[in-house]
């Protein structure tokens, strides 16, 4: 038996002969032997163990967290039939008042919408109060006034509340408006929402039982199907409000409000402490500070709320920026309350995976620029530690992912005998790669304890799959120097794939396939979305005014 070692040469014909000869070999099994370099035999060097010690141990954090996702997916398919019911139902005549609070930050595309949604609600209009938390700066305030009073003159008793500054942003809305509220419940919607008339009906009676301090609907989406990112966004967030969401309401995890579509017991905001705005997630903040207290949640996975997602890669990003640096911050504040806390263990584990998820980014990032390395060590090494140390680790770190996510398609497809988005799980994968940078960022400023204000995402009412009129609207976010990075690193692993077919390591090339275009769509997508919209600003401003 022999091995071929880095500073092989191919030696003399007849030497060849011998040699296979002598081994009773064939062709192929000299060709295995010498170019493909299966041998377990080869001693590593120095940098190999470097190189390797440190890829596997990035790994295998990102495995624990993967074999987490997969509990996460039998826990799901275990309980999901396990239906919520209200320990009661109020007679019609006890229904208890609503105040619906719509907190808005420059939404002068889409508040017209929301207002529409919430007036038309199937709850007695004596019972209904609607607040407007407005801190707007431009236009928005002159429209959302002037809707508010056409309401109020056909009955509603709604109310504008509009504030000169933002302090503590959707938080502060959302705090001073409970000063005034009227409402034993608070139902909170973000302007992108467009909840369905029997809303405050299908959640309402869970407050029969004094003990319940929210619950909320699963989110759907209005434009899922306008473009690739949209499509992809809608299976990242079924992921999320499917099986996480689900499986920690109904095994008896910590639950966190997403920030809309629930309903509030009001009590319940004021015992916790209240809306406060250390955090860029108040509504997470809020929701564990609550269910340390007791409360107890409610989340209804066969309910949803629509609303509209981000149809340019800026604003998704920036949202999703926001979420990872907020859920970062939330656990640097309140996991050592929650560990203190007379908890059972299992919660305590599930909430430092919750809270220390995002950790995932950085790690992406340093696995990212290992890859070529990698590909130099690991050509001289054989498909037996292939199968010995790369199939479990990588398994748990990204076969995790398509059960995660595919689950949540599967469920939500099922009546419709159609999961053709199945086929979208490697470019999920893919994306959630290219948001590394952008989101590593996030969670390194709230390691360090860099502030930032709350950045809105851009709603444009974009609800057809041919509506291009968004382009020629206000709000755009700015790309910055990030999609430089990405696309730097889009052509490392367009070098590495090169480098891979040249050396016949064609397994590797479907795993570097995901890297490559994970970077490359996000920033390319990131310089076209803004370089496009320079360009059909002044083609489209007219139309976009008539539609606004």
């Amino acid at each position: 038996m022999f091995f071929l070692d880095r500073n092989w040469i191919e030696p003399p014909e007849e030497v060849k002969q011998q040699l296979v000869k002598l081994y009773n070999l064939t062709t192929d099994d000299w060709y295995w032997r010498t170019q493909s370099n299966i041998s377990s035999l080869y001693r590593l060097d120095s940098f190999d163990w470097f190189v390797l010690v440190l890829y596997f141990t990035i790994l295998g954090v990102l495995a624990i967290y993967g074999a987490y996702r997969v509990k996460q997916v039998i826990d799901f398919w275990r309980y999901h039939r396990f239906q919520p019911q209200p320990k009661a139902r109020f007679a019609e005549g006890e229904l208890p008042v609503i105040t619906v609070q719509l907190p808005l930050f420059n939404e002068m595309y889409v508040v017209e919408r929301l207002l529409a949604s919430v007036t038309e609600f199937d709850y007695p209009r004596e019972k209904l109060e609607i607040q407007v938390l407005d801190d707007s700066t431009d236009e928005t305030v002159k429209i959302a006034s002037a809707t508010v009073e056409r309401y109020r003159r056909e009955g509603f008793r709604i109310y504008y509340i509009h504030r000169d500054d933002r302090t503590g942003f959707k938080a502060g809305a959302l705090a001073n408006g409970v000063k005034s509220a009227r409402g034993d419940l608070l139902a909170v919607f973000d302007a992108d929402f467009v909840p369905k008339p029997d809303f405050l009906r299908k959640l309402v009676h869970f407050f029969t039982d004094e003990g319940v301090g929210c619950a909320q609907m699963r989110w759907s989406h209005i434009n899922g199907s306008y473009n690739l990112l949209t499509r992809l966004q809608t299976i990242m967030l079924d992921g999320h409000f499917v099986v996480e969401q689900t499986v920690r309401n109904r095994t008896g995890g910590f639950f966190n409000f997403n920030g809309t579509a629930g309903i509030w017991r009001r009590r319940a905001i004021e015992l916790s402490g209240g809306w406060q705005h250390d955090t860029l997630t108040e509504d997470t903040d809020l929701s564990f500070r609550a269910q340390l207290m007791g409360w107890r949640f409610v989340y209804l996975l066969d309910e949803d709320a629509p609303a509209e997602i981000p149809v340019e890669v800026n604003a998704f990003k920036a949202q999703q920026r926001r979420w990872a640096k907020g859920v970062m911050q939330v656990g640097l504040k309140l996991y050592p309350r929650i560990w203190r806390a007379p908890l059972p263990l299992r919660v305590k584990a599930e909430m430092f995976f919750r809270l220390t998820g995002n950790i995932s980014y950085p790690l992406m990032i340093l696995a990212s620029f290992l890859q070529f390395p990698l590909l130099l060590v690991r050509y001289n090494q054989g498909y037996f530690n292939l199968l010995v140390f790369d199939a479990p680790v990588l398994f748990f770190s990204t076969v995790s992912v398509v059960l995660f996510y595919g689950s949540a398609v599967w469920y939500l497809d099922r009546e419709t005998g159609r999961r053709r988005r199945l086929l979208h799980l490697p470019l999920v994968m893919a994306i959630g790669i290219g948001i590394a940078f952008s989101n590593a960022r996030a969670v390194l400023e709230a390691l360090f304890g860099v502030k930032s204000e709350f950045v809105r995402t851009p709603k444009y009412r974009v609800e057809q799959g041919t509506d291009v009129t968004w382009k020629a609207k206000k709000y755009k976010r700015k790309h910055g120097w990030l999609p430089l990075l990405e696309l730097s690193f889009a052509a490392y692993f367009a070098c590495a794939v090169v480098y891979a077919v040249h050396m016949h390591l064609f397994g590797t090339i479907p795993f570097l396939g995901l890297f490559l275009f994970g970077y490359g769509y996000i920033g390319t997508m990131s310089l076209l979305q803004t370089s496009s919209v320079k360009r059909l600003q002044h083609l489209f401003r007219p139309l976009a005014a008539r539609k606004a």
